[in-house]
C-alpha cells in the first residue's frame, strides 16, 4: 500500500505531500494539469519496487538507481530525464520521496535538468514492497494484444511502458480451483455487462457469448472492450488482494449507464482489498464514486480526493476525504454553468 508521495520540482508539481488512503483515491481536474502524470509516476515507483521484490534483488544502490531511472523514462517518454524536471530559467533539481505503509520501503531520489538517464538516491529501502500494481491506460490494450510484447521488445513503437506492462499481465492463464471460486462474485457482473465471458485461444481474446458463439475482440465495442479486460486481469490473479489498480480516465468511451457499473466495479475491488487511483475529469463518475462510498456496505471504505486546478501562481492541488473538501472541480463549475445557460434558454 501507498501512504503518500512527496514531490518538488516534477513536470507541473512544484511542491507537493500527496496522502493517499489505503481504498479509493480519486484525482480529478482538467486536461494538463498533471492528473496522469501523478498516477504515471506513482505507478513507476511502485513497479520498480515490486519488480525487485519478485525477482528477490537485495537493496542495492546502483541497481535502484538504473532501475528507477528506466521506469521513468520508458513510462513518460522523455528526450531526456532532465526535461521531467519542471522548467524554470537555469538549471533545476526535482526531488521525490515514495511512502509506503510498510515504512521499510520507503525511498528517494533526485535528477536535475542536466540528467540524460541518472538519477541519485537518496534514501535505500531496506525491501521492496510485494504489492503488485496495474495500470490501465486511456486506451484499452486487449484488441492489440497479440505479438504486442513481442513487438515492443524488438522495434521502437510509439507506447510508452504501461501498455506494455498491462500486455505482460494479460498474457498469464486463467486461476483454476479454489482461488477462482474466491473472485468468481467479483468477475460476474462485469461479464454481465459485456454479456459473456472473456477466453484466448492461440494468443488472441474472443468474447464467449452463451448461445452466440465466440465473437473477436476487435468487433467488441471499445467502451466493452474496457471492461473485459478488467474481467480477464481478475481472473488470472493479476489484480489480487493487496495489490494496486491505476486507472487513467476509466470513464473514455463509457456511457452513463457503463460508468455507474465501472464505479461499482472499483469500489467492489477496494472492497477486496485493492488500492485504487483513479484519475478523471467526469463528473458523473466522481459523483457516483462518492455516492456508492457513503452508501452501504461501502460506507467505512476508505476514500480520498484530490483536486487539480491551473491558477496564476501554477499548478494548485487540494486533498481531501470527500468532494466538498476539494477545490476547484472544473467539470462542477462548467455543469452549473451550462445548466444556467440552459436555464436562460427559457
Amino acid at each position: 500500500m501507498i501512504k503518500k508521495i512527496k514531490i518538488n520540482n516534477f513536470t507541473v508539481f512544484s511542491d507537493e505531500l500527496i496522502e493517499f488512503s489505503e481504498g479509493l483515491n480519486v484525482i480529478v481536474g482538467e486536461n494538463a494539469v498533471g492528473k496522469s502524470h501523478l498516477i504515471k509516476l506513482v505507478y513507476a515507483l511502485v513497479s520498480v519496487s515490486y519488480q525487485a521484490s519478485k525477482d528477490s534483488i537485495s537493496p542495492n544502490k546502483s541497481m535502484l538507481q538504473k532501475m528507477i531511472s528506466e521506469k521513468i523514462v520508458n513510462v513518460f517518454r522523455p528526450n531526456t530525464l532532465g526535461r521531467l524536471v519542471q522548467r524554470t530559467k537555469g538549471r533545476n533539481r526535482c526531488d521525490i520521496e515514495l511512502f509506503f505503509k510498510n515504512s521499510n520501503n520507503n525511498f528517494s531520489f533526485y535528477f536535475s535538468t542536466g540528467s540524460k538517464t541518472d538519477v541519485t538516491i537518496t534514501k535505500m529501502p531496506k525491501n521492496f514492497t510485494p504489492d503488485a500494481p496495474i495500470f490501465f491506460p486511456t486506451r484499452e490494450v486487449i484488441s492489440i494484444f497479440p505479438g504486442f510484447t513481442a513487438l515492443y521488445r524488438e522495434r521502437h513503437i510509439e507506447f510508452d511502458e504501461t501498455y506494455y506492462d498491462l500486455c505482460l499481465a494479460l498474457e498469464a492463464n486463467t486461476l483454476r480451483g479454489p482461488r477462482f471460486a474466491e473472485i468468481k462474485a467479483l468477475v460476474q457482473p462485469l461479464e454481465q455487462i459485456i454479456g459473456g465471458s472473456v477466453k484466448v485461444d492461440n494468443g488472441r481474446f474472443y468474447l464467449a457469448m452463451p448461445g452466440k458463439g465466440n465473437m473477436e475482440i476487435p468487433l467488441v465495442a471499445e467502451g466493452l472492450r474496457k471492461i473485459a479486460m478488467l474481467a480477464y486481469l481478475i481472473t488470472n490473479g493479476s489484480l489480487k488482494d493487496k495489490g494496486m489498480l491505476f486507472w487513467d480516465e476509466p470513464e473514455t468511451n463509457l456511457n452513463p449507464k457503463l460508468i455507474k457499473q465501472i464505479a461499482k466495479t472499483l469500489i467492489t475491488l477496494v472492497q477486496n482489498g485493492i488500492q485504487v487511483f483513479v484519475a478523471s475529469h467526469s463528473l458523473f463518475l466522481m459523483r457516483e464514486l462518492e455516492i456508492l462510498s457513503n452508501t452501504k456496505p461501502y460506507d467505512t471504505l476508505q476514500q480520498r480526493y484530490f483536486a487539480l486546478g491551473e491558477k496564476e501562481e501554477g499548478i494548485v492541488l487540494t486533498q481531501g476525504n470527500n468532494i466538498n473538501e476539494i477545490e476547484p472541480i472544473v467539470s462542477l463549475d462548467e455543469a452549473l454553468l451550462q445548466s444556467d445557460r440552459y436555464l436562460d434558454l427559457e
